[in-house]
C-alpha cells in the first residue's frame, strides 16, 4: 500500500502508544467462565486443576515475553506486569493486549488434557484484556495488593456459599445468610458449623498465584568439552609416541603419573555454586514488604 493513492487510510487509525517511564499492566479475563465451568464440570468454589491450568498458561506467556517481570492469578483472571523501560510493540496497547489474550487462550486449548484429563473439550476459551499504566512502583503495589485482597473477600464468599449450598440450603438461602456479614462471622460460620478452618485451606485459594523469576542458588559439577577430552588424549598419544624416543625410563614414569593424576582431577569435576533466575509459580503474600525486599529483582527490572 506504500506509495499508493490508499494510503491516506492510515490517516484514520489512532495512536495508543501507552506513557513511557511508566509500568503497564495487561489484566485479561475469562469471557463467560461461570457457563464455561458449568459446561466443564469445574468444583466449587475453587477446581485445583483449572487453576493449575491457569499458572501454566501465565508460565508459557512469560516464558514467550521476557519483558514480563510479573503475574498475578486468581480464578479466571491474570495480570501481566510489563517492565517500564519496554519498547516491546513500541508499547502500543493494541499489539500488548492481543498479544498476550490470543497467546494465553491458544496455552489454554494446548494444555487442557495435561491438567483436565477427565473432561473433553466442549469449545474453546476466550479472554478479554485490557491496558493500564502505573507510573510508580508504589501505586503498581497498590495495584497487585488490591488484586490480592479482591481475591481473599471472593474466596472467602464462596467458601461460606459453597458450603452452605452443599449442606442442604437454597442458593437464596445461602445469600440471604451471607448479606452484609464481615470476614469475622465467615470464618466463625465456617469453623463452628463445619469444621473448616478457613486459614487451613490451600494457599492457592486464598492468596492466589504469584509467577516471577525467582533468584535461586544451584550446585553443579564443572565439566571439560567433549571436544577438549578428544584432543587431550590426542596429545598424550603423541607425548607417549616421542617418549618412547628418548632415554631416561624414570623421567618418562614420573611424567606419565602427573599426568594420570591430572585426569584423575578433571574426571571428578569441582563442584560450584552458580546464581541463575528461574520462573515459579508460588502462593504468598504480596501486601507485606517481605515479598519485595526478598525479590527485590522485580521492580529493579
Amino acid at each position: 500500500m506504500a506509495n499508493s493513492r490508499y494510503e491516506y487510510v492510515k490517516q484514520f487509525e489512532l495512536s495508543d502508544t501507552l506513557l513511557p517511564g511508566c509500568w503497564i499492566v495487561i489484566r485479561i479475563d475469562g469471557r463467560g467462565f461461570t457457563r464455561y465451568s458449568q459446561e466443564h464440570g469445574f468444583a466449587k468454589p475453587n477446581d485445583s486443576r483449572a487453576l493449575d491450568l491457569m499458572n501454566t498458561c501465565a508460565l508459557d506467556v512469560m516464558k514467550e515475553i521476557p519483558d514480563i517481570v510479573f503475574a498475578y492469578g486468581v480464578s479466571d483472571e491474570y495480570s501481566f506486569v510489563i517492565r517500564k523501560t519496554s519498547t516491546l510493540y513500541q508499547r502500543r496497547a493494541s499489539k500488548l493486549v492481543s498479544t498476550i489474550v490470543s497467546y494465553f487462550a491458544a496455552c489454554y486449548v494446548m494444555n487442557w488434557d495435561t491438567h483436565i484429563r477427565s473432561v473433553k473439550m466442549r469449545y474453546p476459551p476466550a479472554f478479554d484484556g485490557r491496558a493500564v499504566c502505573y507510573p510508580t512502583d508504589e501505586i503498581l503495589r497498590d495495584y497487585l495488593c488490591w488484586r490480592q485482597v479482591d481475591c481473599h473477600i471472593n474466596n472467602q464468599y464462596n467458601t461460606c456459599f459453597w458450603t452452605l449450598v452443599g449442606s442442604g440450603k437454597s442458593k437464596t438461602e445461602a445469600q440471604n445468610i451471607l448479606k452484609g456479614t464481615l470476614s469475622d462471622f465467615k470464618n466463625e460460620l465456617l469453623f463452628k458449623d463445619f469444621g473448616i478452618n478457613y486459614n487451613s485451606l490451600p494457599a492457592m485459594f486464598r492468596k492466589g498465584s504469584c509467577v516471577y523469576r525467582k533468584r535461586v542458588e544451584e550446585v553443579v559439577m564443572k565439566k571439560k568439552e567433549e571436544k577438549k577430552e578428544e584432543k587431550k588424549e590426542e596429545e598424550e598419544e603423541e607425548e607417549e609416541e616421542k617418549e618412547e624416543e628418548k632415554e631416561g625410563k624414570e623421567e618418562k614414569e614420573e611424567e606419565e603419573e602427573k599426568e594420570k593424576e591430572k585426569e584423575e582431577e578433571d574426571r571428578k569435576g569441582e563442584e560450584v555454586i552458580r546464581c541463575k533466575f528461574k520462573l515459579v509459580v508460588t502462593h504468598e503474600d504480596i501486601i507485606k514488604d517481605k515479598f519485595w525486599k526478598e525479590n527485590a529483582n522485580i521492580l529493579k527490572r
